[in-house]
């Protein structure tokens, strides 16, 4: 913990210098962000290009960079927070973290659901929240929805990782949106009763074991499973060409789905530039590297998606609102704990 901390605390350093390096006339805007993914500086440089803005990047988990912004309190250097899922960027919001923005473009490239109403945040990417099952070992249309997973004849089959992390917590959110506590409480408690192992790993993990034979159906994020199809390692890549992907509840409600967002810091020292630099991520330049890249939803509707995508299919996707989703978090940790998921 106190390696981890200490370099959180390097980096916040690194990043306050490069904040204050260039001059008094030279645009920046400065980034705290969740995100870790290379197609990410490759759209930062493109952004330095169009418009001569420098990005100063700091990267930890969201955890740290929000206590990092309450404690820095007006003399924060930050502009904008990037993290993922509507739990936490709600976190953010409510601990006065984050300003509202009103920005035409950000509206006509980000839709509603994708967005907090007042402005605090906007979505930049989504990801399917999936069930995928040994390709070998469970049959075509066996499971269809998330309630499926509650039924005993999946006993000591089903994988998923820990229930500290925002994905499942959000997942369990939009059940109680949609099913209601009692329900939400019993399908958490019939889940945890189908472990086939104590909760650990992240995604890719939960695909390997598949592929181990420790378990046969998996909760995964879909962007795992392109990334994992495209890897260079040989592991990876044949554990995700064994199994199915199944996107849950089109009957119904439809796949949940969480997302990757971005808000301006509420001192932001650099406003003009952090509503510049999220138009930009908005914009179809950054939505087709998401896609054709990182292998994420784009949230602007008039960019095409990556062919691996669009191998997968069309899918009917949850439209509860995130913000709706992200006030329930609380209450679906609460369940969570309850039910024994570890």
């Amino acid at each position: 913990m106190f390696k981890s901390r200490s370099l959180f605390h390097i980096a916040i350093v690194s990043g306050l210098l490069m904040a204050c390096g260039g001059g008094n006339d030279e645009q920046v805007v400065n980034v705290y962000t969740h995100r870790h993914y290379e197609a990410d500086n490759e759209l930062y440089r493109k952004f330095t290009d169009e418009t001569g803005i420098r990005v100063n990047v700091i990267n930890a988990n969201a955890d740290e960079l929000i206590q990092r912004l309450q404690s820095e309190g007006p003399n924060s250097p930050a502009d904008v927070l990037i993290t993922v899922d509507g739990g936490r960027l709600n976190r953010a919001m409510d601990k006065g973290l984050l300003q509202a923005v009103e920005s035409e473009v950000l509206n006509a490239n980000v839709p509603a659901e994708f967005r907090e109403p007042g402005g605090h945040w906007y979505g930049m990417t989504y990801r399917a929240r999936i069930i995928v099952h040994a390709t070998d070992r469970v049959k075509p249309g066996e499971i269809k929805n998330y309630e499926d997973l509650a039924d005993p004849k999946w006993k000591g089959k089903v994988l998923v990782r820990s229930s500290e992390h925002v994905y499942n917590q959000s997942l369990t959110a939009s059940m109680l949106l949609a099913d209601g506590e009692e329900k939400t409480a019993a399908w958490a408690k019939g889940l945890v009763a189908n472990f086939a192992r104590d909760p650990k790993g992240n995604d890719r993990d939960q695909v390997k074991a598949i592929a181990a034979g420790e378990g046969d159906i998996a909760i995964v994020n879909s962007y795992y499973i392109g990334l994992m199809l495209h890897s260079e390692n040989v592991e990876e890549k044949k554990a995700a060409e064994s199994i199915t992907l199944v996107f849950p509840n089109q009957d119904n409600r439809g796949t949940h789905v969480n997302i990757s967002a971005a808000g301006v810091t509420k001192y932001a020292p650099n406003r003009e530039n952090a509503v510049k630099f999220l138009e930009f991520l908005s914009g179809a330049t950054a939505q087709e590297v998401f896609a054709g890249t990182n292998f994420e939803y784009p949230v602007n509707p008039t960019v095409p998606l990556s062919e691996t995508l669009v191998s997968w299919g069309t899918f009917k996707k949850d439209n509860a609102n995130v913000s709706e989703i992200g006030r329930l978090n609380d209450q679906a940790v609460i369940i969570m704990e309850d039910a024994g998921w570890k």
